[in-house]
């Protein structure tokens, strides 16, 4: 018998959650296979099988589980055929043409029934809920709880709001060099590196130069003290299925548009597919979101505590723009400032934008 132990997925991290069970209880499975995906608030982490046998959940999916405790066995002595299958059961399974192995058996040490085969073939239902006194059709609700990363996400904003003092301000900026500039060098860029040359580049790079003339804003408060960075660790904001996660580019300072891009080509893979680390997020002293992406034409971003700045990228759209006396089209995006005004005057924010 072989134990699945909730790991040891970071410092400081005591308690994971169970994200989603990939196999089901009962079921054979080979050492090394993927079973389930756990998750922390910071990251996902992938489980697989220590031992080839038949599988049993302990803890289910949602449910919080302590460090180092057991969540599932593998029974490396078991049998991998139906043989724990009730005589009623293997008739309905072959009736149905079913993999007997996939049905989680409620039965008697796990012992699959008929009932379970019916069960597994039929579809789920959504029950009506009471709105008053009658059933109002086509009304539903579900309750789903949170994912311990949405939780986490959840905190840390209203942490933000009540602990910072944050203010927002907004500036335009005429897009139309950094388009051609762009235009020009991307089909080189991506033939001679490998690599999209994107407009995150741009931001990266142009915020570190704000952040040197505005320091404060790579700063944060801890007590009655002020911290400056004298580096530029910067948090790339990218939206996920589970969330939004922010990996960090570090001494963005010291690196070129090449190793920009590459980095962040990676890091935004792993974060789609949940497979960040710990330190990947950890540590930044300054944050991009771009909403553009999305359509955004203007939000007001919220801090990553215990940060004290964060820009807002928008969409880019044309509109007229009075230049010299004359109205000429421009590709234009706002940008947005969101900072702690308990250490970033308005004259610094502006100035930064």
């Amino acid at each position: 018998m072989s134990n699945i132990i909730a790991p040891n997925v970071g410092e400081s991290i005591t308690v994971v959650s169970i994200l989603k069970w990939l196999k089901q209880d009962g079921q054979f499975v080979t050492s090394g296979e993927l079973l389930l995906e756990i998750e922390s608030d910071k990251a996902t982490v992938e489980l697989v099988a220590p031992s080839t046998g038949v599988l049993k959940i302990l803890k289910q999916n949602g449910e919080k589980v302590p460090i180092g405790e057991i969540i599932g066995t593998v029974d490396d002595a078991a049998n991998p055929s139906p043989t724990h299958l009730a005589p009623s059961a293997r008739k309905a399974a072959l009736e149905k043409k079913i993999d007997p192995t996939l049905i989680a058996g409620t039965g008697k040490d796990g012992r699959v029934t008929k009932g379970d085969v019916l069960q597994f073939t039929q579809p789920a239902t959504v029950q009506p809920i009471m709105k008053g006194a009658s059933i109002q059709a086509n009304i539903y609700e579900r309750r789903v709880a949170m994912s311990t990363l949405r939780s986490r996400i959840a905190e840390r904003l209203v942490q933000a709001q009540q602990t910072a003092a944050i203010l927002t301000t907004f500036n335009e900026i005429d897009m139309s060099k950094v388009i051609a500039l762009r235009n020009k060098e991307k089909e080189n860029f991506k033939a001679k590196h490998g690599v999209a040359l994107s407009f995150m580049s741009f931001f990266t790079k142009a915020s570190v130069e704000g952040l040197k003339v505005v320091p404060e804003i790579n700063a944060y408060v801890e007590d009655n003290t002020i911290i400056y960075h004298d580096y530029y660790d910067i948090g790339i904001a990218v939206g996920t299925d589970r969330g939004l996660v922010v990996p960090v580019l570090r001494d963005v300072e010291k690196i070129n548009f090449v190793e920009m891009e590459k980095t962040l080509t990676e890091l935004a893979v792993k974060a789609r597919e949940g497979k960040l680390s710990i330190p990947e997020m950890t540590g930044g002293t300054f944050t991009i979101s771009n909403g553009g992406v999305y359509g955004s034409l203007l939000s007001t971003p919220i801090l990553n505590p215990p940060q004290s700045g964060i820009l807002g990228m928008h969409k880019i759209e044309e509109r007229p723009v009075a230049i010299s006396g004359k109205i000429e089209i421009k590709p234009m995006m706002y940008v947005a400032l969101s900072y702690d005004h308990r250490i970033v005057d308005g004259k610094g924010a502006v100035t930064f934008l």
